[in-house]
């Protein structure tokens, strides 16, 4: 039995804030156990925000300066949430800010320097999780589906609604996973319009109505019709969906119904995919899953069981993954799965910065 202390931290593509959980992992015998003991969100303040949002139209100095110093501010985190629980710290494991990500020409970008986090914190970190895939040709993305496989074995589909909706799917004892579509993207933008961060319990979407022109636009785009495996950009959602958007003079309101149910339309639509039963299961994590009525959406529409588990792995489930990936590396284990990004072989992603000698 071996026993690991990790922190893991996620900065998503809705600019909520940076993800940071404190981990206890176990190993016994092929046998993972994880236990969040700590958790937390720390929102970006108006600094951040505004470099973030502009970041991917800056000069290459910028790009990398702003690379290094979010490296030390993420260290900063990190050592403060450190010392005011007390935690002792095998390793951190930092996911970063996804700026650029584009498959087809081998390149991905997640700021935030691993190197200035183990020097802020004293910290063996492992940072840079996707790059290595892209080389053997992979997607780089999803990464998460290694902890779907090894922590969240009961459940044949695991959703995640986060800026971007992904899942995971186990057939034939091999687990297959990729990116389906935009998600809190488009409904906290959406919100937005209300002066609001976002929809809180969806409660905008249900007052409004499905527009069924609108709906038939949005599942026909490309992206939709490509096989897995597949990932998408936050420059895609980002363009695409809001230029058709805008397109349709409607309520806030009808956008915000039409979403959803577009949401709900493409998770049923992936889990036709693969062979299932209606006793079945799927976990749906990710600031999504508080949304009731999409969660309600996805559950009429879907012929399996949705289970929405307790509110830390529901907030943290993506950051205590990112735990898991720097634990399985510095073990020198498989963490990126061919069978989900599509990549020549299995690999062992993620630089590692060491800590205090």
């Amino acid at each position: 039995m071996k026993n690991y202390n990790a922190i893991g931290i996620m900065s998503g593509s809705s600019l909520d804030g940076v993800d940071i959980a404190m981990c206890h992992l176990i190993e016994n015998e092929g046998t993972w156990l994880y236990k969040i003991i700590q958790s937390e969100c720390i929102p970006y303040n108006n600094y951040w925000l505004n470099i973030l949002k502009k970041i991917q139209y800056e000069s290459a100095e910028n790009y990398h300066r702003t690379h290094v110093y979010l490296g030390h501010y993420l260290g900063q985190i990190c050592k403060r949430f450190i010392n005011k629980h007390q935690f002792f710290t095998d390793i951190i494991a930092s996911h970063g800010h996804t700026v650029f990500h584009d498959p087809s020409k081998r390149f991905t970008s997640q700021i935030g320097d691993g190197a200035a986090i183990a020097a802020t914190t004293g910290v063996t970190t492992v940072s840079d999780l996707r790059t290595l895939d892209l080389a053997l040709g992979g997607q780089g993305a999803p990464i998460v589906p290694i902890g779907d496989m090894m922590l969240f074995k009961d459940y044949k589909f695991c959703l995640n609604l986060g800026g971007i909706a992904n899942i995971s799917a186990k057939a034939n004892d091999t687990i297959y996973a990729y990116d389906i579509c935009g998600a809190n993207q488009i409904l906290n933008s959406l919100a937005n319009q209300k002066n609001l961060s976002f929809d809180h319990d969806g409660k905008l979407a249900r007052s409004g109505e499905t527009n069924a022109a609108l709906l038939t636009e949005l599942n026909e785009l490309s992206f939709f019709q490509k096989q897995p495996p597949k990932s998408l950009s936050n420059q895609w959602v980002k363009s695409a969906i809001p230029e058709i958007l805008k397109k349709y003079d409607i309520p806030v309101e009808d956008k915000l119904s039409t979403f959803c149910e577009h949401i709900a339309f493409q998770v049923n639509n992936n889990i036709k995919l693969f062979p299932n039963n209606p006793q079945d299961r799927m976990l749906i994590t990710g600031g999504g899953a508080f949304n009731n009525y999409l969660i309600e959406r996805i559950a009429l529409t879907s012929s399996i069981k949705v289970t929405i588990p307790d509110a830390n792995v529901i907030k943290y489930k993506e950051a205590l993954v990112m735990a898991f990936i720097g634990v399985l590396r510095i073990r020198n284990e498989v963490n990126v799965l061919k069978s989900v990004t599509g990549a020549k072989r299995n690999n062992i992603s993620g630089a590692v910065y060491a800590g205090s000698a």
